[in-house]
C-alpha cells in the first residue's frame, strides 16, 4: 500500500456496536485502481474487517464508486447476495456493490451490529442521507464488539500483482479521512503517513482538516 491512517475511539468493555468512517474522494480518478479503506477489529479475534471505496470507470456518463465490506475472520459466513466467501485469497467474506454517485459528496461508511454476531456495512451519503446496503456477514460466536483502534490505508491495487512498477507513474488522487464516530461517542484519525516501496517518490502530501485529514498522492 501507499498511505496508512490510524484511528482511535473510546469503547465500552464489550466493544462498539457501530462505527462510522467519513470519506470524501472528490479528486479521485474515475478509473479502477485505487482503494480507500478503514480496518476495524473485534473483541475475541486477532483478525480484522475493512470497509472502503474503490473508484470505477464512468458508465453511461455517470460516476461510479464500488463500496467494499469484508471480514478476514476465519469462520465468517454469509447468505447476503452482495457477498461471497473468501477475502483477498484467505478466509473470511467479501461484499461489494456499485453505486452511481457524485464524487464531491462525503460518505459515511457505517459498520453496524444487526443482532448477535451479524454485522452490516452501509454507505450513507451525508448530503442526501441516501443509504446503500454494501453487505452483511456473521462472525464466529466467540467474537464481540468493535475494538478501539486500527489502521486504514490508501492502496493502488494494480501494483499488487508483484510485477515491477514505476513510482512516478502513480496517478494523482485525493482522499479525505474524517474522524470516526459511533452512537457512543466520537474518535480521531491520526496524521496519515507513507509506507511501502514508494516512500518519498509519489508526491505525498497531507493536510489537517477540522474533522480529519486530507491526503494527496500521485501525479
Amino acid at each position: 500500500a501507499l498511505v496508512g491512517v490510524s484511528w482511535t475511539i473510546s469503547t465500552p468493555p464489550s466493544g462498539l456496536h457501530d462505527i462510522a468512517f467519513p470519506m470524501k474522494a472528490t479528486k479521485a480518478p474515475h478509473r479502477t485502481g485505487y482503494f480507500f479503506a478503514q480496518q476495524f477489529g473485534f473483541k475475541g479475534s486477532n483478525d480484522v474487517g475493512y470497509i472502503g471505496l474503490q473508484p470505477r470507470n464512468d458508465q453511461n456518463g455517470r460516476s461510479i464508486l464500488h463500496a467494499v465490506f469484508s471480514s478476514f475472520v476465519a469462520g465468517t459466513t454469509t447468505t447476503d447476495a452482495n457477498c461471497q466467501s473468501g477475502a483477498d485469497g484467505g478466509p473470511g467474506v467479501s461484499c461489494g456493490t456499485e453505486i452511481a454517485v457524485n464524487y464531491d459528496d462525503e460518505f459515511n461508511l457505517v459498520v453496524t451490529n444487526v443482532r448477535g454476531t451479524t454485522w452490516e456495512g452501509t454507505l450513507v451519503n451525508q448530503a442526501t442521507q441516501r443509504k446503500t446496503h454494501i453487505g452483511s456477514w456473521v462472525l464466529p460466536a466467540e467474537t464481540g464488539g468493535i475494538t478501539s483502534s486500527q489502521t486504514g490505508f490508501v492502496e493502488y491495487y494494480p501494483w499488487n500483482d508483484g510485477a515491477s512498477h514505476s513510482c512516478n507513474n502513480l496517478p494523482f488522487t485525493q482522499i479525505s479521512f474524517g474522524n470516526p464516530f459511533s452512537s457512543s461517542g466520537s474518535g480521531k484519525v491520526g496524521q496519515p503517513y507513507e509506507y511501502g516501496d514508494c516512500v518519498g517518490k509519489v508526491a505525498f502530501m497531507t493536510d489537517q482538516l477540522s474533522d480529519g485529514y486530507k491526503v494527496k498522492v500521485g501525479f
